[in-house]
């Protein structure tokens, strides 16, 4: 049986907990940064946990994370 490729676009956008949740980057975070208020920009700023429902979908584009 030959070896699940790797979805190479999601591979670069997420990554897994120690738990081994599946973590993304906040949207909206750097267009038109300015106009939005200091915030919302900092609630934007860093990481956040991807819903149980698409972790299910994900895991059949990353199968070795």
């Amino acid at each position: 049986m030959p070896k699940m490729k790797t979805h190479r676009g999601a591979a670069k956008r997420l990554d897994t907990t120690g738990t081994g949740k599946v973590s993304r980057k906040k949207a909206f975070h750097h267009h038109k940064a300015a106009c939005k208020g200091p915030k919302r920009n900092r609630q934007l700023r860093g990481r956040t946990l991807v819903s149980e429902a698409e972790q299910r979908r994900i895991a059949s584009l990353i199968p070795y994370m």
